[in-house]
């Protein structure tokens, strides 16, 4: 057996001790990578993140895509078309055509040959059609389509804007549940601290057990809330992860200072009445102007279905390199080029109505955006007012909520002295405790519904901040 001696053992003891840091600080196999660093949002961030990162949001850009390609489509249809073709064609074997002349002319019948007979036919064709009239046909479904186009970027303007409020609300709960948590902690601190002094009451004999089984009560119902709010952050927390984008395993946070960047008072350049707002919405509403440029495109739907009644015009062309080429006569086994232009005329005379048909569903499909229209805006308005109503209620709740903060807190420090002066009860502390809590969660509902109020207004105006 070796023996060491105490230098060897310490010096053995820190190589165990290091090889074990080692083991401890290197990651398991098969682990992820570490948590992300805790990571601060202000909101004008969240809601650039949101639009960065929102595949909803991309689906709609990607409709507007496709709407203005349909619109150059349409466009395109008015212009001249070309079309190039070749061909090869083995024909069977036929007799050629001879013509005999009568032997009365001759000493005897004399026969020749007047168009021979080629098994292989080569033809390149290059064609072109212009339309020249289509009863107006092409112009209105240019227009129809350009109106659909101009209606599905209003809808990209609006499921922006949803987003946009979505990762506001979202930011305005996270900053509710987190500032709900901070007055539940506070207050769990202050209960513990009157525990204390409870407790110290009843060593000295001028308390009751009973005193301090009521303080010890009250800790357990804020430690309780205290749970409640913790998991509200956690929920809150998630949900704008979700919203704005990143990982859900990203530690975020949000300025303490969030509810001061709010402006109390509103903005000089904001409407000052409920009227006013609901004529800037009427006026910015992504929602109504898509719908009034669907109604357009109804109208020009109905052109679209009247095209049929007037006689549709064509200019086409051709150029033939063949061989052999039927138009030369005889027909000889080597390459010709020929060429062509024709203008022609159609209409329809009959087809059983199919024409007022459709004249009547462009009618109906415009009385109905009409209606739809009408509709938005009864609903607009109406979204303004409570929009309106919410932000007033809330502005008021605020100032209320400060004032009922600074009475209550005073409340609890008059109450503790004089429960430390042995003139209040125990029980006037625990529910001026349970005062200043109500009112400082109060509070902070009351600012972040405000800010809430303030993005819901901005939103039903159709102006995104």
């Amino acid at each position: 057996m070796i023996k060491l001696g105490r230098a060897e053992k310490a010096s053995w003891t820190l190589v165990v001790l290091g090889f074990l840091a080692f083991l401890a600080a290197a990651p398991a196999p098969g682990s992820g990578a570490p948590a992300a660093d805790k990571r601060t949002l202000t909101l004008d961030e969240c809601v650039g993140l949101a639009i960065e990162n929102s595949k909803a949001l991309h689906a709609s850009s990607l409709r507007v895509e496709s709407a203005q390609a349909k619109t150059k489509e349409i466009n395109a249809a008015r212009l001249p078309s070309f079309r190039l073709g070749a061909s090869y064609t083995r024909l069977s074997e036929v007799p050629p055509f001879e013509v005999t002349l009568p032997s009365f002319l001759f000493s005897k019948p004399l026969k020749f040959e007047v168009s021979p007979v080629f098994l292989d036919n080569y033809n390149l064709r290059l064609s072109f059609s212009q339309p020249l009239f289509t009863g107006f046909k092409l112009k209105s479904g240019e227009e129809a389509s350009r109106w659909g186009e101009m209606a599905t970027e209003e809808d990209y303007a609006r499921d922006r804007a949803e987003l946009v409020f979505s990762a506001k609300n979202a930011y305005w709960n996270l900053f509710k549940a987190r500032a709900l948590a901070a007055v539940v902690a506070e207050n769990v601190g202050q209960v513990r601290r009157h525990l204390q002094d409870v407790e110290n009451l009843l060593g000295s004999g001028l308390l009751t057990r009973n005193e301090v089984l009521r303080v010890k009560v009250q800790l357990s119902q804020v430690e309780m809330l205290r749970i409640e709010a913790d998991n509200a952050v956690e929920l809150a927390s998630l949900w704008l992860k979700s919203v704005i984008g990143v990982p859900l395993d990203q530690e975020i946070e949000i300025p303490a200072e969030a509810a001061d960047t709010e402006p109390q008072t509103p903005a000089a350049s904001e409407p000052a009445t409920c009227d006013e707002w609901v004529r800037k919405a009427l006026e910015n509403r992504p929602e109504l102007k898509a719908m009034d440029y669907r109604v357009r495109a109804a109208e020009s739907g109905l052109d679209v279905a009247r095209s049929s009644w007037y006689p549709q015009v064509f200019l086409a062309g051709n150029y033939s390199f063949a061989r052999p080429n039927p138009r030369i006569l005889p027909s000889k086994d080597r390459f010709y080029d020929t060429w062509d232009f024709s203008v022609s005329v159609s209409m329809e005379l009959w087809n059983w109505g199919i024409t007022s048909y459709q004249t009547a569903q462009a009618k109906a499909q415009i009385a109905q955006a009409q209606d739809g229209l009408g509709q938005i805006r009864d609903g607009v308005t109406i979204e303004v007012w409570s929009a309106w109503l919410a932000l007033d209620g809330a502005g008021r709740k605020v100032a209320v909520a400060a004032e009922s903060v600074f009475q209550a807190d005073e409340n609890l420090r008059v109450t503790l002295d004089r429960f430390k002066d042995g003139i209040a009860l125990n029980a006037d502390v625990l529910d001026a405790e349970v005062a200043l809590l109500q009112a400082k969660t109060a509070l902070a509902q009351a600012q972040a519904d405000r800010a809430i109020a303030r993005a819901r207004l901005a939103k039903t105006a159709g102006e995104v901040r």
